[in-house]
């Protein structure tokens, strides 16, 4: 009697092939183990970039439009150490996300006069890609605003109806979640 397998019947006959087959095996189970190492580290690199480098968020209205739309995923970057105006940026004021942007800046004097114009500093802003005139919202904020070292005055591009800073004051800086850095468009989805 033969202590191995009949090879045309593909069985195992030598000692040899035994061993082959054994480390066959184990071959596979270290690249299942592999691959799941991988996709631990790169579940851990991509929570450390989305959760301390960058955040993503989608637009929730048409506050911004014409440039962002409701729906559009903003990429935004939330180490930003200077904010400067035009400056795009995710914020939250009362445990509501916003988007908005920067027109003025620590320091600054803004007013919204009644003839619905933008005044930094005593001179009237000219702003060439904002389609829409900027009202007063009633009595909540007094102007001029000074506004001081670590407060920003954010306006959303469609000033119509939109909550900003002239709904509810000067935002400060730790309210401000980052930079928006790219809009990835609803309809390239």
């Amino acid at each position: 009697m033969s202590k191995g397998r009949n090879k045309t019947s593909g069985e195992i006959t030598t000692p040899e092939q035994v061993i082959l087959l054994r480390l066959r095996r184990l071959a596979g189970q270290e690249e299942i183990s592999s691959f799941f190492v991988k996709l631990i580290w790169m579940g851990l690199l991509l929570g450390i970039l989305f959760g301390v480098l960058f955040g993503i968020t989608p637009a929730k209205n048409n506050d911004m439009s014409p440039r962002i739309s409701s729906g559009d995923l903003l990429l935004y970057y939330r180490l930003e150490e200077r904010l400067r105006s035009q400056d795009v940026v995710v914020f939250e004021k009362d445990g509501v996300q916003y988007i908005g942007r920067v027109v003025a800046k620590g320091g600054d004097s803004v007013e919204v006069t009644e003839d619905s114009h933008l005044k930094v500093n005593g001179s009237t802003v000219v702003e060439t890609d904002i389609f829409y005139s900027t009202p007063k919202y009633g009595d909540q904020v007094a102007y001029p605003v000074t506004l001081e070292g670590d407060q920003y005055f954010i306006l959303c591009d469609y000033r119509n109806g939109a909550k900003d800073s002239r709904y509810f004051g000067a935002v400060n800086r730790k309210e401000i979640k980052g930079k928006v850095i790219t809009v990835i468009r609803r309809s390239s989805l």
